[in-house]
């Protein structure tokens, strides 16, 4: 179990905007994958089956980008445990030589499956997500 997961995305035909660079939406989508990806690595089955995610806030700074069949590595990490059904998350995505070009804190908030209600996460839920 870990509060990290990291992932390599590369930069495909319709990741690229006008600008002829990664369209900022495709950044965010990177970031839903990579946070999915670590439920997923992480959490037991029974949880997947009760449990999903939603995203609430989104904070990004944009300090680069890359062009038409680049790579970059992100990764997510969760800093802290949850505040009542709020969970944040942090992200980075580094080029290959190590600089980093985009960062991201979003907040997240668990849902009950089969009622849409929001919930406390519960510590069950959180304890994979710990450091």
């Amino acid at each position: 179990m870990s509060n990290r997961h990291a992932m390599t995305f590369i930069a495909g035909p319709g990741h690229i905007d006008v600008l002829g660079h990664v369209n900022n939406v495709v950044w965010v989508q990177w970031m839903e994958t990579l946070a999915t990806a670590h439920w997923d690595a992480v959490s037991p089955p029974e949880h997947k089956a009760k449990y999903i995610w939603v995203v609430v806030r989104h904070e990004v700074d944009y300090r680069g980008n890359i062009k038409l069949g680049e790579s970059v590595s992100g990764e997510t990490f969760v800093p802290a445990g949850p505040s009542g059904a709020r969970f944040t998350r942090h992200f980075s995505f580094r080029t290959g030589a190590g600089k980093e070009i985009v960062s991201a804190k979003t907040t997240w908030a668990l849902l009950d499956k089969a009622s849409g209600r929001l919930l406390r996460v519960p510590p069950e839920v959180a304890a994979p997500f710990m450091a």
